[in-house]
C-alpha cells in the first residue's frame, strides 16, 4: 500500500484487515456443487478431523460460529451452570467487552474478575478466590470455570506451564478450564508452542479458536474436549441461532486456516511487524505500558500527541488519558511500520 504522508495506515485492529487469499480460494472451491446443510457436509467432517489432528485430541468436537463473542459465551454456557461463576482476569474480554453474553446464554452465571500481574490470572489469586468461597452455600454463586485469555487483551501471553498450573488448580476443585483464543495463533507463535502444548496437554477443556482476526472472512469456532459439554453445545448453538445452514463455507475457511500451518504463518507476519514497531517505539523513547509479546502494543503518548498522530493518518484506538493501542495484522508490511515510526517521530519531536 502507499504510505505517503497522511495516507491512512491501519493499526486499529486485526479485525479491520482483509481476508487471506488462501481462505478466499477455499470458499470459492466450497461453492462448487451442493452439500447437505447444518454441518452434515463433507467439508465440516474434514474440519473435525483436522482439529483432532492439530490439537492431538482424537475426541475433540468443533463448532463453527460467526464471532468470538459467540464462541466464548456459548462455550462458557455449556461449562458453567446458571448458579455458577466464571473466574477470569479483571481485564478479560469476556468480562469487559461482551455485553454480558455469558450470563445471557448460561441463564445467569456470574462473571468474577480477579486481579493479576501482566494482565494474567495467577494461581495464588485463584486460590484466594477458592479459599473465600462459601462452597455448598446456595446463597452464593459457585465457581465453576476458570477462563484465561491468550493473548490477553493487553498483548501479554500465557506460557503453556502457566495455563497448566491454572488448569490443575481448577480441576482440583472440580472446575473446568476455558481459554479465549481469539488470537490463539499469535500466542502460539509468540511462545514457540505447539497447539497441543498450550491447549491439550495444559488441561484446557474447551476453547475459542479465533480465525477472523487472522485472515478468515466470517468464522471463529468452539473446540471442546469433553463429550458431555459437546452434547450440550449441539443444542445451545441451535437455540441461539448459531448453526449455519450453509456451514460448509464456515468450515472451508477453518480447514484452509489450519492446513499447512497457514494460521501460524499469518500470525508470524503480524507478530513480526509488531516486534519491529515496538522496537522502534522504544528507540523513540515512547512509553510502552507492557512489552508486547504478540501483535498489539499500548503506549502512553499524552492526549495532544494522540490527536496529532490521528491527524497524521495513523488509525488506532484511543484508550483515554493519552494512551493509545496499535495492532498489527498479517497485512501489515515493514514499509507500513517504517512510515508509522516516521510519523511518530515527527509528532513526538514537536510535542516534547
Amino acid at each position: 500500500m502507499s504510505t505517503s504522508t497522511n495516507t491512512p495506515i491501519e493499526l486499529r485492529s486485526d479485525n479491520a484487515a482483509g481476508v487471506a487469499p488462501e481462505i478466499l480460494a477455499a470458499i470459492t472451491q466450497a461453492n462448487e456443487g451442493s452439500a447437505l446443510a447444518y454441518g452434515a457436509d463433507g467439508i465440516t467432517a474434514r474440519l473435525r478431523e483436522q482439529v483432532r489432528h492439530v490439537f492431538a485430541q482424537p475426541t475433540a468436537e468443533v463448532f463453527p460460529v460467526v464471532s468470538g463473542t459467540a464462541a466464548n459465551s456459548l462455550a462458557l454456557s455449556a461449562l458453567c451452570p446458571p448458579w455458577g461463576s466464571v473466574l477470569c482476569h479483571e481485564t478479560a474480554h469476556i468480562f469487559t467487552n461482551e455485553g454480558g453474553a455469558t450470563s445471557l446464554f448460561s441463564g445467569g452465571a456470574v462473571m468474577r474478575g480477579l486481579p493479576g500481574s501482566d494482565y494474567k490470572l495467577q494461581p495464588a489469586t485463584v486460590q484466594h478466590a477458592f479459599d473465600t468461597t462459601l462452597w455448598g452455600d446456595a446463597h452464593h454463586s459457585q465457581p465453576s470455570v476458570v477462563s484465561v485469555t491468550c493473548p490477553t487483551d493487553f498483548g501479554t501471553v500465557y506460557a503453556p506451564a502457566e495455563v497448566k498450573a491454572l488448569a490443575t488448580l481448577a480441576h482440583s476443585r472440580g472446575l473446568r478450564m476455558h481459554l479465549d483464543g481469539a488470537r490463539l495463533a499469535n500466542a502460539l507463535v509468540a511462545v514457540s508452542s505447539t497447539p497441543a502444548e498450550l491447549i491439550t496437554d495444559a488441561g484446557v477443556d474447551a476453547f475459542s479458536l479465533g480465525a477472523t482476526k487472522n485472515g478468515a472472512l466470517s468464522t471463529d469456532a468452539i473446540v471442546c474436549f469433553d463429550p458431555a459439554v459437546a452434547d450440550q453445545l449441539a443444542y445451545r448453538l441451535k437455540r441461539s441461532g448459531h448453526v449455519a445452514s450453509k456451514m460448509r463455507y464456515q468450515s472451508a475457511q477453518l480447514v484452509a486456516y489450519l492446513t499447512d500451518d497457514l494460521w501460524l504463518r499469518l500470525a508470524t507476519q503480524a507478530n513480526d511487524a509488531m516486534a519491529v514497531l515496538s522496537g522502534g517505539l522504544d528507540e523513540l523513547e515512547v512509553e510502552v505500558l507492557s512489552p508486547p509479546t504478540a501483535n498489539m502494543v499500548f503506549a502512553r503518548v499524552g492526549q495532544p500527541a494522540a490527536e496529532a498522530l490521528a491527524d497524521a493518518g495513523l488509525l488506532f484506538y484511543q484508550m483515554g488519558n493519552g494512551v493509545i493501542r496499535f495492532v498489527t495484522s498479517f497485512q501489515t508490511t515493514l514499509d507500513d511500520i517504517t512510515e508509522v515510526l516516521s510519523r511518530v517521530e515527527r509528532v513526538m519531536s514537536v510535542r516534547r
